[in-house]
């Protein structure tokens, strides 16, 4: 695959350093997700059609009734799950089009991200080997289950809206370990919610609200 890496006129880099600046005027303040936000390019994840709109702060379809997180989003996600510091091992659940993956690659050790539907799974590799971020591992599996085989993870990151959070999740989670998730109903009231996991307990905190795609189970 030969991705243009560069881009033009709204895929240009002068265009991703706009977006970064108006990141900082929304809220985030993490220098590192500031400059991984800037030089990832975010079009190469999207269809040709839509990729003059990569840098708007809007959710765009990817297929599969599916859509690319608002690049808002993708930063404060992003930026909630490092308040800790630099994290070891990082589960992402709905590896999707691979955009947050990338992210996350760029500043975790190491990413198990998975992902339900095959076919998007692979074009996301695709796109990811291109970019030469090779520290991610990836699962075609259903995400409700995670992926106990690497667990216990430093931070998890839930890229669709659970009614509620996945026991399983909970488990694989470290002691000091975060999780960012989406949690409510589809078509319904959802609030992005930071957990950290105690010696012997969860903190629950409720941040703001969000709009995702659901928490599907099972396998397409």
């Amino acid at each position: 695959m030969s991705l243009d890496l560069q881009g033009i006129g709204m895929t240009s880099p002068r265009t991703r350093k706009r977006m970064a600046a108006r990141l900082a005027e929304q809220g985030i303040s993490n220098e590192e997700v500031l400059t991984v936000m800037r030089t990832t390019p975010r079009h190469v994840f999207m269809d040709e059609a839509l990729a003059s709109r990569a840098y708007e702060d809007t959710a765009l379809p990817i297929g599969f009734n599916q859509t690319i997180s608002q690049p808002y989003i993708v930063a404060k996600m992003t930026e909630l799950l490092l308040a800790a510091g630099r994290p070891g091992k990082v589960l992402e659940i709905g590896t999707g089009c691979g955009y947050q993956t990338a992210i996350l690659a760029q500043l975790a050790d190491h990413v198990y991200s998975v992902e339900r539907i095959l076919a998007l799974q692979k074009k996301a590799k695709d796109i990811l080997w291109d970019l030469k971020l090779k520290n991610v591992h990836y699962l075609y599996g259903d995400g409700h289950s995670g992926w106990a085989d690497y667990a216990p993870y430093d931070g998890i990151l839930v890229a669709a809206a659970a009614p509620e959070v996945p026991e399983a999740l909970l488990q694989q989670l470290a002691i000091g370990g975060v999780m960012v998730i989406p949690v409510g109903e589809n078509g319904g009231p959802q609030t992005l919610q930071r957990i950290t996991r105690t010696a012997h307990n969860y903190k629950f905190e409720h941040l703001e609200p969000v709009s995702f795609v659901p928490f599907l189970p099972g396998k397409d």
